[in-house]
C-alpha cells in the first residue's frame, strides 16, 4: 500500500479548548441579572414600607438622616439599605431628575440601588431597564389551540377552549384531560 504524500494537517483550534482571550470590551463589574433582581426585591420592598418611609426621606438632608428614615420608615427591611446605601440613597433622592409621583419614585430609588454603588445610579437604572425591554421582547406562546372530539360530534379545532358548536368547554384538570 502507497504511502501518502501529504500528512494530515493538524486542526489549528481544538474544539475541546476554552478560549484564552476575554470578550470585547470594559468587563462588567456586576452582572446584569444581578442587578435586575436585586432592583425587583427592592421595588417590593419599598413598595411595602413607602408610605410610612417617604415622609421621613423627604426630609432628610444628611446620612445619618436617611440611615433613621429607613430604620424607623422601614423598620422590617431596613437591613437591606443601611448603613451601606445611605450615602447613594440621599446622592439619588438629590438628584435633579427624581420623580413626583409615587411609584416613579419607587421605582427609581429601587432601580439606582440595586448597583450598590459599584455601579452609578444612572447605569443601574439604564441595566435595570435595558434588561426588563429584554425581557418583554423574548419569545413567548401568543395562542395555543387544542384539538377536540366533542359529545355532540364536533371533530376540529376548539375555539377559546370550548367546542365551537355548542360552546361546551374544555376541563383543565388532570384526569380529564388525560381520560385517567
Amino acid at each position: 500500500m502507497p504511502k501518502r504524500k501529504k500528512s494530515k494537517k493538524k486542526p489549528t483550534k481544538p474544539l475541546d479548548t476554552f478560549s484564552e482571550k476575554r470578550g470585547r470590551g470594559r468587563p462588567a463589574r456586576m452582572r446584569a441579572s444581578e442587578i435586575r433582581g436585586r432592583a425587583d426585591n427592592y421595588r417590593w420592598i419599598l413598595n411595602q414600607v413607602w408610605d410610612r418611609l417617604w415622609p421621613l426621606l423627604s426630609q432628610a438632608r444628611t446620612e445619618a438622616d436617611v440611615i433613621r428614615a429607613f430604620q424607623e420608615g422601614a423598620s422590617p427591611y431596613d437591613r437591606e439599605f443601611v448603613p451601606g446605601l445611605a450615602v447613594l440613597a440621599l446622592r439619588v433622592l438629590h438628584e435633579p431628575k427624581f420623580p413626583k409621583r409615587r411609584e416613579p419614585q419607587i421605582n427609581f430609588l429601587a432601580d439606582s440601588l440595586a448597583g450598590l454603588g459599584v455601579v452609578a445610579p444612572r447605569r443601574s437604572r439604564d441595566i435595570c431597564e435595558q434588561h426588563r425591554v429584554d425581557e418583554k421582547s423574548a419569545h413567548h406562546i401568543i395562542r395555543y389551540e387544542f384539538w377536540v372530539e366533542c359529545s355532540c360530534g364536533f371533530k376540529g379545532r376548539s375555539r377559546n377552549h370550548a367546542c365551537p358548536k355548542c360552546d361546551a368547554t374544555i376541563p383543565f384538570s388532570i384526569p380529564s384531560v388525560f381520560n385517567l
